[in-house]
């Protein structure tokens, strides 16, 4: 049955210090038209969008944890492997010369990768999708993810996006929340004939979608690609990512699903670390001290083009292994793992907060903008 089998786990993960990899991005960069860097959407080469701050050994780790449970995971990488990394046959690494066209390659935008990924051999039609900066933060219940006829979502606590055309200036979750309107819209008026109606009572929503654990089906992805080809062949064009071009797994899947009955918003609460900015040690504490009844946290690397010892990097990997602690099936116990974080916890003053499992922080209570 359909429901009783085990639901799998996809990851994005790249090391972006690995100098073979850097070379790579350096020559696609060089090899783009003169004209394509225009089209370059705000954040899309700064070093924090490919830096390997240990956020995918956490999130397995969390994994682990809160969903014990699950079916195989599966990374898919640029020929590359976390050195820690364990063979496990509930893991495998899949590249994207396996998973990908030759002419899609190289790609350094996650919004063109992730577009393929339901093309995973042997993958599941239920399966939760990670970026590697995103995390479980307390047990998992299957039914607050997915129900009987698809799955849930959430919107993030951004701010709501302006009703215009796509921005050069704007976030790829932004453009990526006007296109989908656009493109619903444009079926609504002209009504299209497609493989599903439109529920004619669907109203579109100017938010954003959280950065979260994101629950699939696969049959979904496979008739989008039939639905809306156009969106796909664009996504899947990006070298880097674009703002003409932005993400579609990560609104349009889910403005459509919401738009045909598949999915149901639902409020989750959760914490959004923002690790740029000027407060970061009080979304830090913030996370410690309601870490086990989160839902799901993300730690999303805005240090943009930070040198890889700066502090606020090292702070991030005290508290992750301050929080999860205990390594993963999928971890190599002679590993760097025991070098990991040696900074004590009490050194940022988390300890003096006091925290409670009952605390009462309103979800993201710091409001600050994602950069999915």
């Amino acid at each position: 049955m359909l429901h009783d089998s085990p639901i799998d786990i996809v990851y994005l993960w790249v090391d972006g210090n690995d100098s073979s990899w850097r070379a790579k991005r350096q020559a696609a960069l060089q090899q783009l038209p003169s004209d394509s860097s225009a089209a370059m959407a705000r954040y899309s080469n700064v070093e924090g969008r490919f830096r390997d701050n240990h956020e995918l050994r956490y999130s397995l780790r969390a994994l682990e944890k809160f969903f014990p449970d699950h079916g195989h995971v599966y990374i898919v990488t640029d020929a590359q492997a976390p050195d820690w990394l364990r063979p496990s046959d509930r893991l495998t690494l899949v590249d994207h010369r396996d998973l990908m066209p030759e002419a899609s390659l190289p790609t350094f935008d996650s919004g063109h990768i992730e577009s393929w990924i339901h093309h995973i051999p042997g993958l599941s039609e239920r399966y939760f999708y990670f970026n590697d900066d995103v995390f479980f933060g307390a047990p998992v219940q299957l039914d607050d993810w997915f129900h009987p006829d698809g799955f849930h979502v959430t919107w993030s606590d951004d701010p709501e996006v302006s009703d215009e055309a796509m921005r050069m200036d704007a976030t790829s979750l932004e453009n990526a929340c006007r296109l989908s309107i656009q493109w619903l819209s444009d079926k609504a008026r002209l009504g299209s004939t497609a493989l599903r109606e439109q529920d004619p009572l669907y109203q579109n929503t100017f938010r954003t979608f959280a950065h979260s654990p994101r629950p699939m089906l696969k049959s979904i992805l496979l008739e989008l690609e039939e639905t809306a080809p156009e969106l796909f062949a664009a996504v899947r064009s990006t070298v880097f990512r674009s703002w003409d071009k932005p993400t579609i797994v990560s609104d349009f899947v889910l403005r459509w699903a919401l738009a045909h009955g598949v999915a149901s918003v639902r409020p989750y609460r959760h914490c959004y670390v923002s690790t740029g900015e000027g407060d970061q040690d009080a979304q830090l504490q913030a996370l410690v001290a309601d870490f086990g009844s989160l839902d799901f946290f993300c730690i999303n690397d805005t240090t943009d083009d930070a040198h890889t010892s700066d502090p606020r990097l090292q702070n991030v990997l005290t508290v992750l292994q301050s929080i999860l602690a205990t390594p993963s099936c999928f971890e190599n116990a002679c590993s760097a793992a025991q070098q990991i974080a040696t900074t004590h916890v009490t050194s940022f003053g988390f300890h003096d907060h006091c925290p409670s499992a009952q605390a009462q922080h309103p979800p993201n209570a710091f409001g600050l903008q994602q950069r999915a």
